[in-house]
């Protein structure tokens, strides 16, 4: 078995192997997915009532609420912040780009 990737670090071979930005999609998605998940079980809101607040229907809550549903709109996410009382912040980093 060839070690080409022995001493490389995990995001040189994610880039090399053509997967680095889907993985940090996914990733991100994961996180946030669980923030909100984690926010709403701690003021002990139900699904139903997120939707109400967020002014959406449940299945668009669940979509947003599936880690594995990578597909999300800026609006959703400042709709879904606003109804836990936070605000979303975006930040775009070039100088680690590579």
């Amino acid at each position: 078995m060839a070690k080409r990737h022995i001493g490389s670090s995990f995001d040189a071979f994610l880039e090399e192997e053509g997967l680095f930005e889907e993985v940090t999609a996914i990733a991100v998605k994961r996180f946030i997915a669980h923030q909100l998940a984690a926010k709403m079980a701690e003021e002990n809101l139900s699904k139903a009532e997120m939707a109400r607040r967020m002014e959406t229907s449940r299945s668009a809550l669940d979509r947003l609420l599936d880690p594995d549903n990578s597909s999300v709109t800026l609006q959703t996410l400042q709709s879904a912040a606003q109804a836990l009382g936070g605000r979303l912040k975006v930040e775009l980093d070039f100088d680690n780009a590579a």
